[in-house]
């Protein structure tokens, strides 16, 4: 059995530890926070849960690192969440030194474990936990793509009337401003988006899923999203215990895959036992391959500016 390690005990921590604990593919589920007692007490809860839903995998709450020692997967979701008014990108400074100590101090008790990142700016946050971590390329990866698929799919079967399971949704790119849905790929009930919604109904689905983050945020007043998130973070940790080799759209480094160099971008991924197995590439129409390189250029320029600030 296995043992997944969730960084930060907040709504999002907290859920997606609970999430990956009902899968009952592991052993255990550590939940460490800074905040004395919180995790601890989540933990308790958690674990009187276990009789009445059914699942084996043991909780911990935790506020020392020791106890995360020897984690297989662990997913980074500390750092300080979004208010309303706030672009992800505001919370680049502040976040970057919380997730450079969070990965320092996985790594003193976890030889080689794979990452997720789910801490916002993600995509420039999941490069930083590779700089510092020093953990081969595959072992790395960014939560976003999931979701914001997920958020399209929801929007899709809403304008449509449709039942969620017979969509298929996608999203790529970057997760924020360049995120790149991705129409050609998408199907209700096996027939393409675009026979059903015309391109102007596509774009506003489109424009409504980039903003969907924000508009939880601003209706939340305080705090973001997490029911779907911790979803989105808690299938990739499964598809990687279970060795599935699942794939599915997370921010992965890409080195020459659609023509893109040297980058932690959304595109489809497979997961499974040591990370990711293989970038997947689709077919895409031009106008989606060129959104996904412009967003490619865009994670860079954001990157420079994150180095820019850490070296200062």
């Amino acid at each position: 059995m296995k043992k997944v390690t969730v960084v930060g005990a907040g709504k999002y921590g907290s859920m997606t530890a609970l999430r990956v604990a009902e899968y009952d593919l592991v052993d255990s589920v550590v939940m460490t926070d800074i905040v004395d007692g919180l995790p601890q007490g989540l933990a308790l809860d958690m674990n009187q849960s276990r009789y009445v839903e059914n699942f084996s995998s043991k909780i911990i709450g935790t506020n020392d690192y020791e106890d995360t020692a020897d984690s297989d997967v662990v997913v980074i979701t500390a750092g300080l969440p979004r208010k309303p008014g706030m672009t992800r990108m505001d919370l680049l400074e502040v976040n970057a030194n919380i997730v450079s100590d969070v990965t320092k101090n996985i790594l003193n008790y976890s030889k080689s474990p794979i990452i997720i990142v789910v801490t916002n700016p993600l995509d420039q946050m999941t490069t930083l936990v590779s700089q510092v971590s020093g953990l081969p390329k595959n072992k790395v990866i960014g939560q976003a793509g999931v979701l914001d698929s997920s958020r399209f799919a929801y929007f899709i079967s809403e304008k449509l009337n449709v039942n969620m399971n017979e969509i298929e949704a996608l999203t790529l790119g970057s997760h924020g401003e360049t995120m790149v849905p991705v129409p050609s790929q998408c199907r209700v009930a096996g027939k393409p988006l675009n026979e059903l919604l015309s391109n102007d109904e596509i774009s506003e689905l489109v424009q409504k899923t980039s903003d969907g983050g924000a508009e939880i945020v601003g209706l939340l007043k305080t705090g973001s999203a997490y029911f779907a998130p911790s979803s989105a973070a808690a299938t990739m940790v499964k598809s990687i215990v279970s060795d599935s080799n699942e794939v599915m759209p997370a921010c992965s480094w890409v080195d020459g895959e659609f023509g893109i160099n040297d980058v932690f971008l959304g595109v489809p991924t497979k997961l499974g036992s040591n990370g990711v197995t293989e970038v997947v590439e689709i077919d895409l129409e031009e106008s989606e391959l060129n959104a996904l390189k412009g967003a490619s250029e865009a994670v860079k320029a954001k990157v420079e500016e994150l180095n820019s600030i850490l070296s200062q």
